[in-house]
This record gives structure tokens, sequence and C-alpha cells, in this order.
């Protein structure tokens, strides 16, 4: 028996495909893997030791997030309570802090049922964000001064955050079962670990990375759940469903799509369902604010008004973006249903926030969040991702430099118009830039560093080798696709458990 086992066990390992090592396919991975010791090698024995990818990689998401809150000494120190631009000349402003009274919490109010004093009536958060909030309240000592709850809230609400930053790098990890040192893209993320206090956006973020997960896995239900919970979080997480909705089209896996569909609304509304029955006007406030607000920071829309004699009204601003918003969805179901072979989920996911964010009339800093693990898993490419990244730390300075120099008076310390427009120019190009990799990997599979190493989709669960049984233009007719040149295996599409082959 022993022995019939020792073979079974041994036969599964030779035929069971290696663990992509970052350092052997990518440059970039290989030239700071010097750091450490180098490149690993061809005999290195993997998954021997304590020292998993998993563990290794959520413990350097841990010491990346306790930086970040390193960085935020300053403010913590002072800089949040005293003197009106310190905390943006220290580049380490947080809403946790400020919004414990001014939301509150600091005088037991329940949030949605009870009225807040000034003009802010309600808390103008979606309900299982305002339930985190009201969590971290619940275990911030009442004693003290304002400015010691206040610090004692931000701790709080740290250590809650850390615990998601912890489980988006784990679920990042473990979506794609052959490169789980992917993750460390999104451990290492220099934009992460600086703005993933600033606000709670990591609840909804962990939520969705939690769904990808469980999706990659095959389970539609749980994965549409924790879709659900996330968009009670958070807005952006259901646009998700419109891409895997014409991925679920090509592939005619309806019924899967109508699970997971299905699980979200019943989560959302198990969430929301109370609070909108018995305090509809606070439940709306989020709603209402968002449409209400005007242009805001961070967006193109702020350059056009800055820069014009008459600025465009609100209502025209969200009529224009939505319109913008229609036409990036239309073009990413044009792309998924005409793509030579199916676009990976995670590629067409992060297309769809992305565009989101690019289009939208506001980009708060800490919305970078919503796009690190997505970009995980859409283009694994250190190089690309590292570019992405500066831009995005150059906007985190800008951002502050900008508000430092409107807030010190005459004194004017900090960074001018023109020059904060150079800071938001940077992020929208750096976005634009990933956006246009991904968009080249979907036409170029063989560029594509997932499916060049013999994968298909393996974040798309049922879609991962699944036929195609609803294509659209050139795609739908057969034909051979000549393979672009490049240094890895060729790659075969279109049969159900393929893993390589030729074209």
């Amino acid at each position: 028996m022993c022995g019939m086992a020792s073979a079974e066990s041994t036969q599964t390992s030779v035929h069971e495909p290696d663990p992509v090592r970052p350092t052997q396919e990518d440059g970039v991975a290989a030239a700071g893997s010097e750091l450490i010791g180098g490149p690993l090698g061809r005999r290195a024995l993997l998954g021997t030791s304590w020292w998993t990818p998993v563990r290794v990689i959520a413990l350097v998401a841990i010491g990346m997030f306790a930086l970040g809150l390193v960085q935020k000494a300053p403010c913590y120190n002072g800089a949040w309570f005293f003197g009106a631009s310190s905390q943006y000349t220290h580049a380490c402003y947080s809403d946790i802090p400020h919004l414990y009274q001014g939301r509150g919490f600091a005088d037991g109010l329940v949030p949605y049922f009870d009225k807040l004093p000034g003009d802010m009536q309600y808390l103008e958060y979606p309900v299982l964000t305002g339930v985190f909030m009201e969590v971290a309240s619940w275990l911030t000592p009442g004693s003290g001064t304002i400015q010691d709850q206040e610090q004692w809230y931000w701790m709080v609400n740290a250590g809650m955050l850390m615990a998601c930053a912890a489980i988006i790098a784990v679920c990042v990890t473990r979506t794609h079962a052959r490169r789980p040192w992917d993750g460390l893209l999104v451990a290492l993320a220099p934009a992460f670990a600086l703005t993933a206090t600033i606000n709670w956006d990591l609840l909804a973020v962990a939520l969705t990375a939690a769904a990808m997960l469980m999706w990659s896995r095959g389970r539609s239900l749980a994965f549409g759940v924790l879709l659900g919970l996330a968009t009670a979080a958070k807005l952006y997480p259901f646009l998700i469903l419109g891409p895997l909705l014409v991925l679920c089209w090509r592939a005619g896996k309806w019924r899967q799509f109508g699970t997971a569909l299905g699980g979200a609304v019943a989560a959302w509304v198990v969430v929301n369902g109370p609070v909108m029955l018995f305090a509809f006007d606070g439940w709306s406030k989020f709603y209402t604010f968002s449409q209400e607000r005007g242009v805001d920071f961070g967006s193109f829309w702020l350059i056009l008004a800055q820069n014009s004699d008459d600025p465009l009204s609100t209502d025209t601003v969200n009529t224009l973006a939505t319109l913008l918003m229609l036409v990036a969805c239309v073009v990413v179901a044009v792309l998924a249903l005409t793509a030579p072979r199916r676009p990976r989920f995670a590629q067409l996911a992060f297309l769809i926030v992305a565009a989101f964010i690019l289009t939208n009339k506001v980009y708060s800093p800490q919305y970078v969040l919503w796009l690190v693990p997505l970009a995980a898993l859409a283009r694994p490419k250190w190089r690309d991702f590292l570019i992405w990244q500066t831009c995005e730390v150059a906007y985190f300075l800008g951002i502050w430099l900008y508000l430092a120099y409107t807030t010190s008076g005459d004194a004017h310390k900090g960074l001018p118009t023109d020059g904060y427009h150079w800071a938001i120019g940077l992020h929208l190009l750096g976005t634009l830039y990933l956006c246009v990799m991904i968009v080249r990997d979907i036409f170029m599979p063989d560029r594509d560093p997932v499916r060049r190493s013999g994968a298909d989709d393996p974040s798309g669960g049922v879609l991962d080798g699944a036929e195609d049984v609803f294509v659209v233009g050139p795609a739908a007719r057969p034909r051979r696709h000549e393979a672009a040149q490049f240094d890895g295996p060729p790659v075969e599409w279109g049969k159900p458990g393929t893993t390589g082959g030729s074209l």
C-alpha cells in the first residue's frame, strides 16, 4: 500500500507543471533578486520548508504595510491636529482620524440613522464600510482627549486594514496557482503601502480579491456573494460583472454567471436592505453625494475646469462621464467577443475598473488600491508594473504638495496648479500605458506573461480552457493565427484542459 501510494504521488509530481519562477522569465525580477542572492536556481527545492510563497508574500505585505504606517508618523504625532498644511507637506494625510469626530463616532451616533451636525447630514459611505468604521469606533477607548481618541481610532483601523492587506496578498498569490510569486507585485507595490490607510478602500479590495480567488476555483456562488459584499463596501466591484458577462457569453457559461449574479444581488440586498428600509435618507446619502459632488482632485475634468473661463456644470460632467464610461464598456465588450482568443478574466476586469477611474470626475489617491491586485493578475510583468507605480507615487506626492500650496497662504509652500496638472497627467498616462499593454496581450496572446508559460486563463475558473460558442468578427472564421516571435513555448487555445501546444 505504501509503495503504491509513493509511486502514485511520484507519478503525479512528474506530470504536475512546475511553478513559474519570475527570476527566470522576467529581467527586472532577475535583476532585483540580486539583492537577496540572485535568481532561483534550476535545482532549488520548492515547497520543502515553512517558507512557502504564500507565507513569504503575506509577511512581505505586512512589512510593507508597517512601513506605510511609519510614513504616517509625522501626522500621528501632531500634523493631523496642528497646522493647516503640515499634514500635506509631510504627505501623511488620512481621512480616518478626521472623520472620527466629523462623522459622529466620537459622540456615539449611529451611522445612517442619526443626523450629523454640519453640512454632511449623514455618513457618505456605503453600508458595509460604515459598519467597518462603526466596529472600529467600538474598539476605540472613549477616555482621554479627542486627540488621543482619534489616534486610537486610526490605530484600530490600521490594524483591521492590515488584515485586509494580508488577505489581498494571499488571495492574489493563490489565484494563479502556477504563478504564486506574482503576489509580490502586490506586497511590494509602493503606492499600495503609501495609500493603504488614507481611507477604508482596502475592505472592498480584500473582498474583491477573495471573490476573484473563488471564481478561479470554480465556486460561482461564493464569488457572487463576496463580490456583492465588496459592492456593499464600495461601488466599483460591481463593474467586474460586466466583463464576466461577455466572457461567459462567449464561452456559453450562462448557468455559472447566473449563479454568480444571484449571489451578488442577494449579498448586497442582505447588507443594504435593512438600512434602506429603516433609514432611507441616510442610506441614500452615498449615492446622492456621488451624484452632486463637483469636479474634484485627480481627474482630467479638473484640468479642463481649471483652464476654462466657463467650466462645465456638475450635471454636464456627470452626463459626459457616464457616456464615456458607457463607450468604454462597449469597447471592452467588443474586445471580449472579437479577440482571436477569449481574453483572460483578470485582463478585462482591470480594463473596466481602469476605465471607470480614467473617466470619473474624481480620483482620490487611494483609488490606486482598486487596481493593484487586478494589475498583478492581468499583467504580471515587473517593468510595466513599476512604470505604472512610479506614475502613481508621483501623483501621490503631487496632490499633497498641491494641497500644501493651496493651504499655506502667501508662503506658497508646495506645488502650484500647473505642476499639479502634470502630476495628474502622469497618473493618467501611467494607467493608460498599462491598459495598452494589456490590450496588446489580448490581441497577441504569446506576449502575455501568463499565457506564454502555457496557461490559458488560470483566474477564469470555468472559463479556463473552455471552447468558444459565440464569437464575432474575423475570430469567428476558422483560420490559423500566426504567433509573434518570442522566447518561450507557443500556446494552443480553444480546447478544454489545454496547457500548451503549437499554433
